[in-house]
């Protein structure tokens, strides 16, 4: 009778930021992917199931951290569940720590924290490509033997290493549990144990774990702020001893665990690694150019236009398909259901709000196709390296570039990411200005306004004008976040940057698969989101601009939609907006996408299309470029009046998923609600300036 293995059902994934931890995740995993929030807080959590002859496990993918000592709330996440001070759904019973095999030395230090917990570990060996164009080899099977846990090399462009690594997750039961192999001097060791054994008897803490905690108790002086407030006196009494004891030993409580283990991973290190005398390597060579501090900018601005050229030119045809796709979908409804308001509902309302915003999908994909493949290949530390002069002349930290830069294509993640922002002023500077980076959600609505009214005008037979608008608005929303960084920095939030530490990893050649998973799951929740809210919006839209009806049926379609709720909202608020060229049809797109922007655009589908006349076969394009006001006679829209809605979207705060985040990050109402008035303020008398000058000057 075979005996049965116990399979780990949670294995945890965990290493070094750019160790090649997501794009093994991404291997390992492939599509079979879960995204969403650790309960409690807006940390994202990733899952992946992995099924390997009838057997499957979930891998979680845990945040990056250099240590098992938090700086950041996303590295706090990744060590409470490994220690089990969470308890997240439920905690894994194994672990694979990455490795990154050209930075050897500083990634162990993670690796010996984790064998320390003496819990099933494998250690993933990765940029062994890296290390050997670098003039390094790292003898993967000696370092097994040193550290007392297996070593798989894995290289996923290759496929290296995959389905040993996975053998490897499915037969965990089997491994007996690693021990700690480095250590400190007798008397520390003597000391450090009666703390483990205080922190055992109050907490009932493993013991491993236990081990490492009062390790980072040493390594501090506000140790009780930092989880330990119940301490009894006693227990704060044989700490403060043995604080004592190492000092009399001639020790430095806060650097004797930390110098012990590099000292044994120095030793490893020295076993196990060869190096060759090399000359500069490919990475150096390509840092002279991309970080140089006059072509640099010259390259990241060249690249940032000819991304958002592309982004324009390349997505014209798959979007003219998907639109003519839409309009025989509408005609094949057309002709199953009969006339009436249910056919007007799905054609008119559902369809035209839906698929107005669908088709924009090859836009969204572009733009985060580029983020991945700047991110994977290493360019955006480059970025972030080179900016971080203009950012200091501002006030903001080196490190809200990356937030910033995330923030195009949504600022939920992007306010996320300045979790590694460690100042608590810096990183409310960079959360105040983020929704001003022009998110994906904008796109839909700029290319909309520019495909309708900007012309097609190409300067020097390359540049068309369409693309340099399109960069324009992104430009604006840059200098307005800069220019009102630096005046929270002078008021609200004083106080100077501090000095701007960052890795620049080894370029690298970009995973495709892992940029393909991330556009597949950007595409699903932007389909998810047209599927769901957006349609209900278009349906509660439709309804509010079909009713009440007038009485009269020989009335236009226009004064039906005047007489509507929505045309009435619109009417309200036509006042207010005038003076920026906005008529009441374009208030009530204001209206519906305060909660997300890429509404307006499925508002303006409901819209024209109720308004058209029924055997109207017409784009929204069309229909937006003919439409008259009915009191004036004069063009809704013109491209004056595209250029100041354009640059109102670019700056004003309409969406309440950011809104709702800023509150959660910084733990106030007061920022949300700062963030949202200086936003509507700014975004108003910008609009207002651009439309009014341009008709003082002959432009409107």
């Amino acid at each position: 009778m075979k005996s049965v293995i116990n399979i780990p059902h949670r294995v945890a994934l965990i290493g070094n930021p750019n160790s090649g931890k997501t794009t093994l995740f991404n291997a390992l995993t492939g599509l079979k992917q879960k995204v969403g929030n650790y309960p409690g807080v807006t940390i994202e959590k990733k899952e992946g199931k992995i099924l390997f002859e009838k057997q499957e496990i979930t891998l979680l993918d845990l945040p990056g951290t250099y240590s098992l000592t938090p700086h950041s709330p996303d590295e706090k996440i990744a060590c409470n569940i490994l220690l089990g001070k969470e308890n997240f759904d439920t905690q894994p019973q194994a672990v694979i720590c990455v490795v990154d095999a050209s930075n050897l030395e500083r990634n162990l230090f993670l690796a010996t924290q984790i064998i320390d917990m003496q819990i099933p570990v494998v250690i993933a060996l990765t940029m062994t490509d890296v290390a050997e164009n670098m003039g390094v080899k790292v003898n993967a099977k000696f370092l097994s033997d040193l550290l007392g846990v297996p070593v798989v090399v894995t290289l996923v462009s290759q496929k290296k290493g995959l389905t040993e690594l996975t053998k490897l997750m499915m037969n965990f039961s089997e491994f007996s549990k690693p021990s700690r192999r480095w250590r400190m001097q007798e008397g520390v060791e003597n000391s450090i144990a009666k703390i483990q054994s205080v922190l055992e008897a109050k907490y009932t803490l493993r013991s491993p774990v236990a081990f490492l905690e009062a390790l980072q108790i040493c390594t501090t002086d506000e140790w009780r702020t930092n989880g330990y407030a119940s301490m009894d006196d006693e227990g704060i009494k044989t700490i403060e001893e043995n604080f004592q004891r190492i000092k009399y030993l001639g020790f430095d409580r806060r650097r004797v665990a930390i110098d012990a283990r590099y000292s044994y991973i120095h030793s490893v290190c020295s076993q196990v690694v060869e190096k060759e005398i090399t000359g500069q390597s490919l990475t150096d060579k390509l840092d002279k150019i991309f970080t140089h501090k006059f072509f640099g900018f010259i390259i990241f601005f060249g690249m940032m236009g000819g991304i958002f050229h592309a982004i324009f030119s390349f997505s014209e045809y798959p979007m003219n398909l998907i639109n003519l796709g839409i309009q025989l979908f509408g005609e094949k409804i057309a002709n199953i259901i009969p006339h009436g308001d249910f056919q007007d509902l799905l054609i008119n309302g559902a369809l035209s709000g839906v698929g107005a915003v669908i088709t924009f999908l090859p836009q969204i994909l572009l733009l985060f196709f580029f983020l991945s493949l700047l991110e994977d290949t290493g360019y955006m530390a480059r970025a972030a390296f080179i900016m971080d002069r203009v950012m200091a002349k501002f006030g903001l930290h080196g490190k809200s570039f990356i937030p910033l830069l995330s923030s195009f294509g949504c600022a939920v993640p992007g306010i996320m990411a300045t979790r590694t922002i460690e100042n608590e002023r810096d990183r409310i500077a960079t959360i105040m200005v983020a929704p001003l980076m022009s998110c994906s959600a904008r796109l839909p609505v700029y290319t909309l306004l520019i495909a309708a009214f900007i012309p097609p005008i190409t300067f020097f037979g390359f540049f068309p004008l369409t693309a340099i608008v399109m960069f324009s608005l992104y430009i604006v929303g840059i200098v307005a976040a800069l220019c009102i960084a630096i005046i929270f920095k002078k008021t609200l939030l004083k106080g100077k940057p501090p000095l701007f530490l960052m890795e620049l990893p080894s370029y690298k050649f970009p995973s495709w698969k892992s940029i393909f998973i991330q556009m597949w799951e950007r595409s699903i929740l932007f389909l998810k989101r047209a599927g769901t809210f957006i349609l209900g919006v278009s349906i509660i839209l439709w309804f509010l601009a079909t009713y009440p009806k007038l009485e009269n049926q020989n009335t236009s379609q226009s004064e039906r939609l005047e007489h509507s709720f929505a045309g009435r909202a619109g009417h309200l608020i036509e006042p207010i907006i005038a003076p920026l060229g906005f008529d009441w049809k374009i208030g009530i797109g204001l209206i519906s996408s305060l909660l997300q922007r890429e509404v307006f655009v499925s508002t303006m589908g409901t819209i024209y299309n109720i308004d058209a006349h029924r055997d109207e076969n017409t784009t929204l394009i069309d229909k937006m470029r003919n439409a008259v006001n009915s009191e004036t006679g004069e063009k809704t829209f013109t491209p004056l009046v595209a250029i100041s809605l354009m640059v109102y979207y670019v700056l004003a705060m309409q969406c309440f998923s950011t809104v709702a985040v800023t509150k959660r990050e910084t733990n106030s109402w007061k920022w949300a609600m700062i963030q949202v008035g200086y936003m509507s303020a700014l975004a108003y008398i910008c609009s207002l300036f651009i439309f009014q000058f341009g008709k003082i000057a002959g432009l409107g």
